[in-house]
């Protein structure tokens, strides 16, 4: 289309530009997307599995509603690919789709939440000043460095706090600055060097304390982040305790010996 094809020339952008428009199957795709999204419920049960992996029965129960309505609505999400499943044996579990259309869309939903809804923002921003997400992230952590004897994984972390797995992962080492695994590694191999240097505990129940099955896996962690074996480090420890302890009594006369030890 050209320029004078136009009834009225207006100066605009696409008077002489005509080829920029996208095609209307473009928009007939966006549009078929959006139609999923007609229905309220259905939204929410999206939005559900953008923070969750979940059964049709406990999506039920969440949303109260019926099993095969839930079902019908997750139908027509998939159709749409805003959604994938996965087979665990008997049970068949959703969750959002890891792609830019459900990522923005999930987006857009929560922003207009904000804006028709402002006695819902309690609900999604953090009040602290940092995002939900990041507020949930803190309590992910207080959970996991309190339960040092219980290994979570990700996708339990994921149905309790419901946050998809993506999202867990990723504002974790945005928060922390390492992966889950990485932080949790160093944070109990702290504790186990602090239960070393304080206690008189044996060296296969401070593995178990913090979150070992077994002695040597304990030990090869400890090497890996401490460069010595736990029983070294514990002996270097009661050295460098003896060494500072300040006071020793000198065996020539009795008195104490006042002299600093490095």
């Amino acid at each position: 289309m050209k320029k004078d094809n136009l009834p009225h020339n207006h100066h605009q952008i696409f008077e002489n530009k005509s080829e920029a428009i996208p095609k209307t199957k473009d928009f007939q795709t966006v549009a078929d997307i959006f139609k999923q999204l007609g229905d309220g419920s259905r939204i929410r049960i999206f939005w559900l599995l953008c923070h969750c992996e979940e059964c049709v029965i406990n999506l039920s129960s969440l949303v109260d509603m019926s099993s095969p309505a839930v079902s019908h609505h997750l139908r027509q999400l998939k159709i749409a690919g805003l959604i994938v499943s996965r087979r665990h044996g008997k049970e068949v579990y959703y969750k959002a789709a890891e792609t830019e259309q459900a990522q923005l869309l999930h987006h857009i939903i929560e922003q207009m939440i904000r804006i028709t809804c402002p006695s819902a923002e309690e609900e999604l921003p953090g009040s602290s000043g940092m995002s939900r997400q990041e507020e949930l992230i803190c309590t992910i952590h207080d959970q996991l460095t309190s339960h040092l004897d219980r290994r979570y994984t990700i996708e339990e972390l994921s149905r309790q706090y419901l946050i998809n797995t993506a999202s867990l992962k990723k504002v974790f080492k945005e928060v922390y600055g390492l992966p889950i695994a990485a932080y949790m590694k160093e944070f109990r191999i702290q504790k186990a060097m602090e239960l070393l240097e304080q206690t008189a505990e044996s060296i296969s129940a401070i593995a178990s304390k913090v979150g070992y099955e077994t002695q040597g896996k304990f030990t090869n962690a400890f090497k890996d982040c401490v460069q010595m074996t736990p029983s070294c480090y514990r002996k270097q420890c009661r050295a460098r305790q003896t060494l500072h302890s300040g006071r020793q009594e000198n065996p020539c006369d009795g008195k104490t010996d006042s002299r600093k030890y490095p």
